[in-house]
């Protein structure tokens, strides 16, 4: 009875949250990345993205003011709020923030509770309140420049544009993004183009070596193109290509025809025989059959591999700092980010998730306009 139509199998509810806990695996960091590229880079670097719509914790460093300083008693005291001063005024902007400690150091800015007056060294007190009103008292005159305040304060949720405006307004991110165009474009057609030709020849024509050279396909999906790197160039080189976008299109078409080849194959030889045979009964050649028929009919396999292909060409940045020069005017995307943008530390979160926001949207479109044979095409040759 278990194996009557129509009835729910009895795992069910596994198979359901095995599907949401995939979804959430994929995205919750979608979605931490999402709210990060709207965050101020400080605030990043203190509080998880989940924390976002709560007040953060960081220190700050302003200067007391020395525009009317006032004698009392031997002493010359200033007062002001910390919160005026040009360099903490920016951080806070139209939010209002509250001090919970202070310190006179960098090393220590939060060596003070808010509220408590602090004996510094060479006779001087400071009181910095949660409101950020200060009073300094020095036993001389100030001089040109007001002393140091370190503080610690609960700053407000700041989300702003700035990354995007960063990232977006950067120079010759337009030239990048034309870059990224034109290296992913034909590395995307020149294998599909190539592979199709050897998938019907492996699927449907019958000549010597040809179960080794499925063989040797299957095993090149495995070679990492680390390997093949540096012997690349040097061929390169030798034949005159160098570093340029004919080496790099070259390089992306090397790499990308064994998984174009096996997955196409798959396909085509999954195909009706009788189709093909009764073509050839009316006279037609193998490659009118190609062209006519099996090209056709394997569509779902060669848009299923051209999403493959396309979003590996354009978040591709290995092949890109390899086979392409190092001036501005060929950089793609990701050398651009990664180069201009991040530095060779590449710590800036805020900058890095919106670079990430950036790039996935032309690779968004191309998936979600061709999705629905994404799953016919890695399905191809499963079913007899």
């Amino acid at each position: 009875m278990d194996s009557i139509v129509g009835k729910k199998p009895a795992l069910l509810w596994a198979v359901n949250i095995s599907v949401v806990f995939m979804v959430l695996v994929w995205l919750v960091p979608t979605i931490g990345l999402l709210v990060s590229s709207f965050r101020d880079r400080d605030q990043i670097s203190a509080s998880g993205w989940w924390q976002a719509p709560f007040s953060v914790e960081l220190t700050f460093r302003g200067r007391a003011s020395i525009e009317e300083p006032v004698e009392e008693g031997g002493v010359w005291v200033l007062t002001g709020n910390i919160f005026d001063d040009a360099e903490v005024a920016e951080a806070f902007g139209s939010g209002a923030g509250r001090i919970t400690a202070f310190g006179d150091s960098g090393r220590a800015p939060a060596a003070y509770t808010a509220g408590v007056v602090a004996n510094l060294d060479d006779g001087e007190t400071l009181v910095v309140n949660g409101d950020g009103t200060y009073r300094f008292t020095l036993p001389e005159e100030p001089g040109r420049r007001g002393p140091r305040i370190y503080f610690a304060a609960d700053v407000p949720p700041n989300f702003t544009l700035d990354n995007y405006r960063n990232v977006l307004t950067a120079d010759n991110m337009d030239l990048a993004f034309i870059n990224t165009l034109t290296v992913t474009v034909p590395a995307t057609i020149i294998p599909i183009l190539v592979a199709a030709f050897a998938a019907y020849a492996l699927a449907w024509m019958q000549f010597p070596g040809r179960g080794l050279l499925i063989a040797a396909v299957v095993g090149l999906l495995v070679v990492p193109l680390q390997l093949a790197l540096v012997p690349m160039l040097n061929l390169h080189n030798a034949v005159g290509i160098g570093q340029s976008y004919v080496g790099i299109w070259l390089a992306h078409t090397a790499f990308g025809m064994p998984l174009a080849i096996y997955l196409l194959r798959n396909y085509m030889a999954g195909l009706p025989r009788d189709i093909i045979e009764s073509a050839k009964v009316d006279g037609a050649t193998d490659f009118e059959v190609f062209v006519k028929i099996v090209l056709p009919l394997s569509f779902p396999a060669l848009a299923s591999f051209a999403i493959f292909q396309f979003l590996w060409t354009w978040n591709d940045l290995l092949v890109a700092k390899v086979f392409l020069p190092s001036s501005d005017t060929t950089k793609v995307m990701t050398v651009k980010i990664a180069d201009d943008l991040l530095g060779s530390r590449g710590g800036d979160w805020g900058i890095l998730a919106t670079a990430a926001f950036v790039s996935i949207a032309v690779p968004l479109v191309v998936f979600f306009s061709m999705q629905r044979y994404l799953v016919r095409g890695l399905l191809a040759g499963s079913v007899k």
